[in-house]
């Protein structure tokens, strides 16, 4: 593709907050300093052709998102300002108005005029949204010098692509897509946003960690061992029909223990954890590991607000035999699942949380466990109803960052209803094999419909995806 950057420029809030603004990272946020930016993409497609024509674009679209952000970031201004650290380590969010070190968001407007909409809806791999979405491969520590939040807006022949980076030590996807729906919800015309952020850190967590620490190693970089394994990443679709066929296969034995009924999430997050772990060919005995990024904004004592903005995630691991998840119904599995979610509670929480600052570990991608599924983002965020005026998204997609053996991100379906798109990612051979089983797909061999495919057709495509 060729992608040109026709401008970048530094966007602070409208209005100005006086005085510096502190506010110190919490034992929530400091585990993901080491990881990278979380990146996301954005595709919409233009309905009226003089939205792509200059100079309307320039006045329509680009001066629209820039205004909006500029309201917006009244706000949410911890995005405008940057990481600090005193003199004995302890990381914080500072901004300052007054300091000309603070630049702001960063804004930048490319250009991809043989481009289409239709180039980018491709449903495997991240090659091709590399030069669309800034910041791959850039820690999170290095926000002490860099912008939390990095835009770059293209223009497209027959549309837009948004790809932005967000400092994963300042905000996890809660608070991401509460910034994106209020941003969009300014740029429709709303004075005011309708949900205002909560940033007062101290109440999450007060207590002050030291930490040494520099530039991190790169999470993919050998150090002697052996080369991480060559990833490929696909989005399977799963409509309304295969979540209630997934969920009612979970739920069709009941529990003599007395648990309560499996979620959607548990029963669709097992499902592929048990169809991964075959795929990948495990021996028996060998322990596979269940990886959940959980909010904990209604599981401490006392709950914080949904509006909360910073990190309130805590990784929730577990695990078993691949034996005994290949050997047993998918009952089984959303059972493990269920129990280590039920069990994370504020207790454990504070538990986990004294242990870290005992012993503080910045995370590794490594550290998501052996043989290992795990689970980011989720489908409760309403990552299709972000319209900025123009429309909802063709589509929503993670960048590169962030990736590794075993990584699904969970985004709301496009078609609405209950319906889920899972972004995976794995080595190349299980990822095949795992695309050619018929049980994960849900294809009925009778009829050859395929109830993860949302086209109404009744058959899968050649990649077995939609």
């Amino acid at each position: 593709m060729k992608i040109k950057i026709t401008s970048k420029t530094h966007v602070k809030p409208n209005k100005p907050i006086l005085g510096k603004q502190q506010f110190q990272l919490t034992t929530f946020d400091l585990p993901y300093l080491a990881f990278y930016y979380n990146q996301k993409f954005l595709l919409y497609k233009f309905q009226n052709t003089l939205d792509r024509e200059e100079p309307t674009f320039q006045n329509n679209v680009v001066e629209k998102l820039k205004d909006g952000l500029s309201s917006v970031l009244e706000d949410f201004y911890q995005l405008a300002g940057k990481l600090a650290k005193d003199d004995e380590g302890v990381f914080r969010v500072e901004y300052d108005a007054d300091d000309e070190e603070i630049n702001g968001v960063e804004f930048s407007v490319a250009e991809a005029p043989d481009v289409s909409v239709g180039d980018l809806t491709v449903e495997d791999g991240t090659a091709k949204l590399e030069e669309l979405v800034p910041y791959s491969r850039i820690s999170n520590l290095e926000g002490l010098s860099r912008p939390l939040l990095v835009i770059q807006v293209t223009k497209l022949k027959d549309g837009l692509a948004m790809g932005l980076a967000f400092n994963h030590a300042v905000l996890d996807g809660t608070a991401t897509w509460h910034f994106m729906s209020s941003w969009a919800e300014i740029c429709r015309g709303a004075k005011t946003i309708s949900t205002q952020p909560f940033l007062d850190r101290a109440k999450a967590r007060d207590t002050r960690v030291k930490l040494d620490l520099t530039a991190p190693k790169d999470p993919n970089a050998g150090d002697g061992a052996a080369e991480p394994p060559q990833l490929v990443e696909k989005v399977f679709r799963f409509s309304d029909s295969a979540i209630h066929t997934i969920k009612s296969r979970a739920n069709s034995v009941i529990p003599s223990d007395g648990s309560k009924p499996f979620s959607t999430f548990q029963s669709l997050t097992s499902h592929i954890w048990r169809h991964v772990t075959l795929a990948r060919g495990l021996k028996p005995e060998d322990i596979t590991v269940f990886t959940v990024f959980a909010d904990c904004r209604r599981r401490v004592d006392p709950p914080m607000p949904e509006e909360y903005f910073g990190n309130m995630i805590q990784a929730i691991f577990t695990g078993t035999a691949a034996g005994l998840l290949a050997a047993h119904g998918p009952e089984f599995g959303a059972s493990v699942v269920q129990k280590a979610i039920v069990a994370h509670d504020a207790r454990v929480v504070d538990a986990r949380n004294e242990e870290w600052e005992k012993s503080p570990k910045i995370f590794q991608f490594k550290d998501a466990g052996v043989n290992c599924v795990a689970v980011g983002s989720s489908p409760r965020f309403k990552v299709y109803e972000v319209d900025f005026g123009w429309g909802k998204p063709e589509t929503v997609r993670s960048g590169s960052n962030n990736r590794f053996n075993g990584m699904m991100y969970l985004y709301q379906g496009k078609a609405g209803g209950i319906s889920i798109d899972v972004e995976i990612s794995l080595e190349a051979h299980v990822m095949e094999k795992l695309e050619k089983s018929k049980e994960f797909l849900l294809i009925e061999e009778e009829d050859g419909k395929n109830l993860s495919n949302g086209n109404g057709n009744g058959k899968a495509n050649g990649n077995g995806l939609v």
